[in-house]
Formats: structure tokens, C-alpha cells, sequence
């Protein structure tokens, strides 16, 4: 999987398409999926240009995957499931299901989340 520069999350970098930010700063963009699959899921990407975890990890400055992971607990804190417990989700390639080409992390919590897994 290449990097698209006209995906979705790119797009919402570029300011392009509206979203409902949770959250800032020179690395790193947050914000609630369109789509919640809990009563709390939010986004976090890099502003960087990173497919995947692989790639991110891989890739990115120390400086980027610091930022990253500090905005991941603030947004978890934020939104107010670090205490309570959430789930972290980062789908990489096709057979993790990724469906946008740039990495990203989905913050789910809320409520009680489920199997961490449904294999058929």
C-alpha cells in the first residue's frame, strides 16, 4: 500500500474536509469518528505522511512517534476514558483490514468494549 495523498485524513489535514478536532499540535491531529463504533471513539493520525504502523514506526522521527503516543493519553485522558479503560485500535494492510492509507489509532471507550477479537 502506497501513501495517497488525497485520502480522507489528508484531506482533513489539508483543511479540505471539516472535522470535529479534539485535539492539536504540530505532529499530531485528533478527532470523533464520523462513525462512532462506541460512545467514545476519536481519531489519531500523525501529520506526517505514514501509510501504516509499520511504516510510521519505520520512518518517523523520534520527535513524531513521542508526540504521538503523548497525544494518544491526552486524548484518552481528554475525553475521559483513561481511567475508565478504552481500546486502541491501528488496522495495517489488507489483511488487518486498513481501509485508509495513512496510520492512524482509534480510541474506543465509553463503555465496556467487548472481545478483543470475533474470528469466524
Amino acid at each position: 500500500m502506497s501513501y495517497d495523498k488525497n485520502n480522507i485524513f489528508a484531506k482533513i489535514l489539508r483543511g479540505e474536509i471539516p472535522c470535529n478536532k479534539v485535539y492539536e499540535d504540530e505532529h499530531v491531529l485528533a478527532f470523533k469518528d464520523i462513525r462512532p463504533q462506541a460512545k467514545v471513539h476519536a481519531l489519531v493520525i500523525p501529520k506526517g505522511a505514514y501509510v501504516s504502523a509499520q511504516d510510521f514506526g519505520e520512518t518517523a522521527s523520534e520527535q513524531e512517534i513521542a508526540a504521538f503516543h503523548r497525544a494518544v493519553a491526552k486524548v484518552a485522558k481528554d475525553l475521559g476514558v483513561a481511567d475508565t479503560g478504552y481500546r486502541l485500535i491501528a488496522n495495517a494492510g489488507a489483511h488487518g483490514h486498513q481501509e485508509v492509507p495513512h496510520y492512524h489509532v482509534h480510541i474506543l471507550g465509553g463503555q465496556p468494549i467487548g472481545k478483543m477479537v470475533n474470528l469466524p
